[in-house]
């Protein structure tokens, strides 16, 4: 009779014992698929392509392309207000290089972060809108209301080929304070050329 209890006993234990370790079991790997990375974590994106909302080549080359051109309008602006005959005109060009001279500071600032090349001022000479060294020349040998209307109409293709660059960035761009400043040149120097036109038609309450 006592070796049947033992065995019984002995029974039991082994019996617990092994349910206690199929519920350990189960627990690993629970903890183990709860721990697993899926594969869209692992890898956000494909090899090679930016993650969303990290900076792309597009937004390199805007800013790359942009820093010269900006350089160029704040030259132009420079200009002003020893032959510009129009306060209207000297307003503008002060405003210009007031936007500008900073994004010129702020877009190398991206490109020194991201590991990239910061352009001179003079490189680009040929880019969207940009004025030519004989065109640069011509508008510094005029003055007054000559000076008014040739700097007008150039700011004005200036700004144009600008806005086609920040069109580029925000339909193509990844990095989100890159597609801030393009949507703020879209809108600010559209209404800048809006302002020029009305000078250019003689109206000087723009």
């Amino acid at each position: 009779m006592k070796r049947i209890t033992r065995v019984l006993v002995v029974s039991a234990l082994a019996a617990a014992t092994l349910s206690a370790c199929t519920d350990n079991g189960g627990h690993d790997m629970d903890n183990m698929n709860s721990t697993r990375t899926s594969p869209g974590a692992a890898s956000s994106s494909p090899s090679g392509q930016s993650a969303p909302g990290a900076h792309n080549d597009a937004d390199v080359a805007f800013a790359t392309d942009m820093i010269p051109h900006h350089a160029q309008a704040v030259a132009m602006a420079k200009m002003v207000p020893t032959r510009a005959s129009s306060q209207q005109v000297k307003d503008l060009a002060t405003q210009i290089q007031a936007a500008q001279d900073p994004e010129i500071k702020l877009m190398s600032g991206w490109l020194e972060a991201w590991g990239e090349p910061v352009p001179a001022a003079g490189e680009m000479q040929h880019g969207d809108g940009m004025m030519s060294m004989e065109e640069m020349g011509q508008l510094e040998t005029a003055t007054g209301a000559a000076f008014d209307k040739m700097w007008l109409e150039m700011m004005i293709k200036h700004h144009d080929g600008a806005i086609v660059m920040a069109r580029i960035e925000l339909t193509e761009g990844g990095d989100a304070e890159a597609k801030k400043l393009a949507q703020a040149i879209v809108d600010g120097q559209g209404k800048e050329i809006a302002a020029m036109n009305s000078l250019l038609a003689g109206n000087q309450n723009p």
